[in-house]
């Protein structure tokens, strides 16, 4: 039996934040020696940060990354470590990882499958290394090897796919498996999404077992540089089994886990296995380095898994874990002193001032109060807070602004539920702002403003009207505004401009409006474990989903100016996600919804393609949003569109010619 004890570390680090990288990369490895680890897998880029974009360009930042590895050398003595970090040869950029082992450089693995779709541009500053090539590097006068390499670290041979490498169908580990390595590492940087976790155990799983190698998995955690969240949630696994499994959604700066593997029953596995190699193992593309792994007696280890992985309600709560850790690390790292919402008492503002508050009481459950504060010490006034409601009270700020067409079941929700979450409140009444606007540009036009002829712009002036005064309350408090608008109304845009889009930062703009409502009415009434329910947000969910824009007596609902969200949403998913035209998008609803007529179908579909092709500049204003599926209408990292277009005439004459 030959039992060795390997880890993989989880990080949240920041993109050229070389101090605050390196300390996390540092306490990771402590920690790994600690606990009497021989190999650990670092994320992919790790030294740098992942989210580096084009200053990937910069010679300054290949030099840095050099810098910092070699800094951190002297802290893998004992070990054996893999690093990210891009690496500049014959004047291209390759994303390598470099495999570390007892404090000294044994060579760099360069990733062969670089992500370039959706939310990754890879290909924009990497080239791919082409498999079977192989070059060298000279640093501080040594030369070290750079390529398509695998080791054999004192008797133990061990191989790399970085991140993409695994998702793809001629994975490396094809090639690993045909030279007999005992371990598979993977450095990833990979993103959340809804159920993406469950796909990422199947391939470490399947390399594990097809393989028969140990795998070890190590991704990034937290908000990184802005958009994209990634979620932890390190693996091990060995012969087809799940032998260890990481927190996800952690709070901490790191996390490590570890386990025990017998790499002498992999072996068993390659030995049984009859499958022939398509050609000899080439010992060419090994490197051989001297390393004494200790004896270790026979020790196993169990799988972790935390109560919320297996909940009923998973997507609920993937979803209140991940922007609750989404908008603590993009406070912090932004140096904001808490969150200004302008809080209507409706769904939208609601969401986002409830994720506020559970950003404030899941991050004490994470990772305590101590740390939880000592990372928002910049904020004066942070260590007078004794409990999570004082904290609340001074990270959030909630503001009702009420022109003469809101009523009092908005306020009263709006009311009660920052009374709920023990934020500050504030009401505003900007009814006489806007009056006077309306007044000049009556004047300006020589006649009185009315409903029937100037409906859009009397709605708008109103939600324009509100932007200033809680902006200047933001700015005053050192405060970031968040935008409230979702991506249902992105996607026909149906959102103000410098209105209710205004904001620094767009929490919710990457989810729809049926998945938030039905997300409000199970935090009301269920809440997290049972637990964290907010009981108050009942004043908003009783409610339809109204601006608030028009004179009370029209009955203004978000609905009667749209179509229902339920078919605004599967027009969405049909036409943008899935790229179908009008046509298609109908009969595919005609089939979904035989209750509605075939006429009022047609109607939301022809209204839903002629507002998408209208409002593309909207999209391209809206604040930063947080990335959660493959779904996502932000053009600057996923759903790009010309502002500009034809508006898909030509599709939907075909659309009403079906009968």
């Amino acid at each position: 039996m030959k039992f060795i004890k390997v880890g993989a570390a989880v990080l949240n680090q920041t993109p050229l934040d070389w101090d605050g990288n390196k300390r996390n990369i540092v306490a990771a490895i402590r920690a790994a020696k600690a606990e009497g680890l021989s190999v650990l897998c670092l994320p992919e880029l790790c030294i740098p940060g992942y989210s580096c974009e084009d200053a990937f360009y910069a010679p300054s930042l290949h030099q840095l990354s050099l810098e910092v590895l070699q800094e951190i050398l002297p802290e893998t003595e004992g070990l054996v470590v893999s690093l990210g970090l891009p690496l500049a040869l014959q004047n291209k950029l390759f994303n390598t990882a470099c495999l570390v082992v007892n404090g000294q450089i044994a060579g760099f693995v360069a990733k062969r499958f670089l992500a370039g779709n959706g939310v990754y541009y890879e290909p924009r500053w990497f080239m791919p290394w082409k498999q079977g090539e192989k070059a060298s590097i000279e640093i501080k006068g040594q030369h070290y090897p750079v390529g398509d390499y695998y080791f054999k670290i004192g008797g133990i041979k061990i191989g790399f796919e970085i991140c993409e490498d695994a998702w793809v169908a001629n994975r490396p580990g094809r090639f690993l498996y045909e030279v007999g390595v005992d371990m598979i590492l993977n450095p990833s940087a990979s993103h959340f999404a809804f159920d993406k976790m469950d796909i990422r155990k199947r391939f470490v799983l399947e390399g594990s077992r097809a393989f028969g190698v140990g795998y070890v998995y190590a991704n990034l955690l937290g908000n990184e540089s802005g958009r994209l969240i990634f979620d932890g949630g390190a693996l091990i696994a060995s012969n087809g089994e799940l032998v260890a499994q990481g927190e996800r959604l952690s709070f901490a700066d790191w996390q490590l886990t570890s386990a025990v593997i017998d790499l002498e029953l992999n072996r068993l596995v390659q030995l049984t296995n009859r499958v022939p190699f398509e050609k000899a193992a080439n010992e060419d593309f090994c490197i051989e380095v001297d390393f004494e792994f200790p004896a270790l007696p026979p020790q196993f280890s169990q799988p972790s898994q935390l109560p919320w992985e297996s909940s009923a309600f998973r997507q609920e709560e993937e979803f209140s874990r991940t922007v609750a850790l989404a908008l603590y690390d993009y406070m912090r790292k932004s140096y904001s002193r808490g969150f200004v919402v302008s809080l209507s008492g409706g769904a939208d503002s609601s969401a986002v001032s409830a994720l506020c508050r559970l950003m404030v009481d899941l991050g004490i459950e994470s990772i305590g109060w101590e740390a939880f504060t000592d990372k928002l010490a910049y904020i004066p006034e942070i260590k007078q807070c004794l409990t999570a409601e004082q904290l609340n009270h001074r990270l959030l700020t909630c503001v009702y602004q009420a022109s003469e067409n809101s009523g009092a079941v908005t306020r009263h929700a709006a009311e009660q539920l920052a009374q709920a979450l023990h934020a500050a409140y504030d009401f505003f009444y900007v009814g006489d702002l806007v009056k006077g606007y309306e007044e000049m540009i009556a004047e300006c036009l020589g006649r009185p403003l009315n409903w029937a002829q100037d409906d859009i712009a009397r709605q708008n002036i109103q939600a324009r009207v509100r932007a200033p005064s809680v902006w200047m309350l933001a700015n005053i408090k050192g405060a970031l505004l968040l935008s409230t608008s979702n991506r249902s109304e992105a996607a026909v845009g149906y959102a103000t401009m410098d209105g209710d889009t205004s904001g620094g930062l767009s929490p919710i703009a990457g989810i729809d409006k049926a998945f938030l409502r039905q997300w409000l009415r199970w935090l009301e009434t269920e809440g997290l474990n049972g637990s964290w329910r907010i009981p108050a947000l009942r004043f908003v969910n009783e409610q339809q989903p109204t601006a608030e824009l028009r004179p009370q007596e029209s009955k203004q609902t978000d609905e009667a100016d749209l179509m229902p969200y339920e078919i605004l949403d599967e027009i969405e998913a049909h036409a943008i996600r899935d790229k179908k035209p009008p046509r298609e998008c109908y009969l595919i609803l005609k089939a979904q919804y035989p209750d509605y007529e075939a006429e009022q179908l047609k109607k939301w579909t022809d209204k839903f393609f002629k507002l998408w092709s209208r409002n593309q500049w909207k999209r391209e204003r809206y604040a930063p949003s947080f990335h959660l599926d493959d779904k996502n209408l932000d053009p600057k990292t996923w759903c790009r569109f010309p502002i500009l277009s034809g508006g898909f005439q030509r599709e939907l004459r075909a659309l009403w010619a079906e009968e």
